[in-house]
């Protein structure tokens, strides 16, 4: 999914990596690889109901690759973010052929000249159609064409490096070295691909989700693994509008050559506009969608990615936050995976690299880390050198001044997760006391509002930087907690926590019907010594909560933050927020202080 700062759309990734490289180009560098449109011949969809689309694609092949065995050479498959094209991925392909990598760039399903219809990265379709597209890089035929019509067979593919044996360990005829990179719906692709093709040998997967269901309409309590919940969440309004708007558009655009596209839900799959409609109407997802939304996230099918995965999540994203990131890495982990994660600063938020990360005008390895680490990552597991992968978690620190490459704005560990946990219990009509013994009993009261109307002016999701609002909640709609000024800088990294019991008869008596259960939205803000506050990345934790007269835990999105000394951490629970669609009935919410009631920020050196 990509993102623009002048349209609606959902990812930054495939524009940011489209000037991806391993290395500086020189003058000369055009004379040392070729590029080749192709349109290929897929087969998709689930056993007994296939159906036959074509893929656009540009092959980028070095001038020094031949059919020897020491002139062929590793490969590398790449597609767009959401809304975009394999135009998209141009840099990709132009640096690593230049660096002696075979590159195919290809235009997703429903997108950018590609036929048929968007299925959201599932690996019934999407997934199925890599690993053709992986068949053609090892040199199968019948699958590449020079025309739409696949009348006009393309040249069989022989300058790939081959495998004897998959990751499955079966032999085959037709198996590349391969990796694959690319962000948001171009970096779930790569969890459906290797999930269903044991073929690919490494992955890059950036700013891209764990559960879409989280994704679209996350509850932050109630969650079984990872940040799949039992109890779907608050459906996320001005992404989802941007989602199916942009979709949409790109039907229409490539319509009159394949119209069948445009029937039913026009461009997505069939499950996606009805649930749209109920989302709108319920403020919530029904279980046929989650199901559907879930067959689509490598949280599902996470048992079947067993190849080396470089994770790379934005701090700057109220779509596919930290927790997603996280969700993945720790299931891999589990498994035995070898994986490494990166937190970076720009996700689909904010699209807008940090110095020293990816510079889209004159990307190089020696200048910014993420170039560098992407770079070596596929020297190591496609061309089998000594290249170090990095450590195995790194984050970017926005507070750190430095200048070049962004290296010395990484913190990094040999483990995930990092930090201590610093303990902040709600205390008082407003405070957080850093003591359990030090609490004043009190209690806060407000009203959630009907029909789930904002009550916030929370900075608005896709469009926030090009219309700032105040961050500010209305009178009566929330509740709030300080620290004092702090009289040393401290640092969080990772998800905070909230332990709550909350006071709210009327939805204790409507929770069992659905959607009746009482919905609130935790944030925590950053104010300065002006007043000022700030919620930090704009991250906002929607809680539906299962059952309104027991305890609950709410885990935040993770943040890297440092709030300066000066400042104060404000914890707000809120009744309703200006992204999310709320609950649907006023509900009045009473909080009281007490030691169970407890913020716990993982706090690191």
């Amino acid at each position: 999914m990509r993102t623009s700062r002048s349209v609606l759309a959902l990812g930054a990734a495939a524009l940011a990596f489209a000037a991806l490289v391993a290395g500086p180009q020189t003058a000369g560098a055009a004379a040392t690889y070729t590029v080749t449109p192709l349109h290929f011949k897929v087969d998709i969809g689930p056993a007994g109901s296939t159906q036959t689309c074509d893929i656009v694609g540009d092959l980028y092949l070095p001038a020094s690759a031949g059919t020897t065995a020491a002139t062929k050479v590793p490969a590398i498959l790449t597609t767009n973010g959401f809304g975009g094209s394999k135009d998209d991925q141009a840099g990709i392909g132009k640096a690593f052929a230049a660096r002696g990598y075979a590159v195919l760039s290809y235009s997703g399903l429903g997108f950018g000249g590609s036929g048929c219809k968007i299925t959201l990265d599932d690996p019934d379709y999407d997934g199925v159609a890599a690993s053709q597209l992986i068949s053609y890089l090892g040199g199968k035929a019948g699958i590449a064409f020079t025309d739409a019509a696949h009348t006009d067979a393309a040249p069989t593919l022989g300058v790939v490096r081959r495998d004897t044996r998959d990751h499955a360990g079966r032999a085959s005829a037709n198996d590349p070295r391969v990796g694959m990179v690319g962000g948001s719906y171009g970096g779930q692709v790569q969890f459906a691909a290797a999930s269903v093709d044991p073929r690919i040998d490494t992955i890059v997967p950036i700013i891209t989700w764990s559960d879409l269901s989280y994704s679209l309409s996350p509850n932050n309590t109630s969650q079984t693994t990872g940040v799949q919940t039992s109890t779907p969440g608050a459906a996320k309004l001005l992404w989802a509008l941007g989602f199916s708007g942009l979709g949409v558009a790109n039907g229409i655009e490539n319509g009159p050559s394949d119209p069948g596209r445009l029937l039913g839900c026009p461009n997505f799959a069939t499950f996606v506009c009805p649930a749209l409609v109920n989302a709108a109407a319920t403020g919530t997802l029904d279980a046929s969608t989650t199901a559907s939304l879930r067959h689509a996230s490598v949280s599902s099918y996470v048992n079947r990615i067993t190849i080396p995965t470089l994770l790379i999540q934005g701090q700057n994203d109220t779509l596919f936050n930290l927790n997603e990131g996280v969700a993945t890495y720790q299931a891999l982990k589990n498994q035995g995976t070898p994986v490494k994660m990166i937190w970076q600063k720009w996700g689909h938020s904010d699209s807008k690299p940090a110095p020293g990360e990816i510079d889209l005008a004159d990307p190089n390895p020696s200048t910014q880390y993420e170039t560098k680490r992407i770079a070596d990552w596929f020297e190591h597991y496609l061309k089998d050198t000594s290249a170090s992968t990095g450590p195995t978690f790194a984050y970017f620190r926005d507070w750190i001044t430095y200048s070049g490459i962004a290296t010395p704005a990484y913190a990094t560990s040999p483990t995930y997760p990092v930090g201590t946990a610093r303990k902040l219990y709600l205390s008082g009509s407003s405070q957080l006391s850093s003591s359990a013994s030090g609490i004043a009993p009190s209690s806060q009261s407000f009203v959630t509002p009907i029909a789930g109307v904002p009550t916030s002016t929370d900075v608005l999701d896709v469009v926030g930087s090009s219309l700032p609002l105040p961050e500010t909640d209305l009178p009566g709609t929330f509740a709030s907690w300080s620290t004092p000024a702090l009289t040393a800088p401290l640092e969080v990294t990772g998800s905070p926590t909230l332990d709550l019991k909350v006071d709210a008869p009327a939805a204790t008596l409507s929770q069992s019907l659905d959607p009746g259960k009482l919905v609130l939205f935790v944030k925590i803000a950053d104010v300065d010594a002006a007043g000022k506050a700030t919620i930090v990345r704009n991250l906002v934790a929607p809680v539906r909560v299962p059952d309104a007269t027991k305890p609950f835990r709410v885990t935040l999105p993770g943040i890297a933050h440092r709030f300066a000394a000066g400042h104060t951490i404000r914890l707000i629970v809120a009744g309703g927020s200006t992204n999310y669609r709320g609950g649907l009935t006023p509900n009045p919410v009473t909080i009281a202080s007490g030691a169970g009631q407890v913020l716990t920020l993982p706090v690191v050196p």
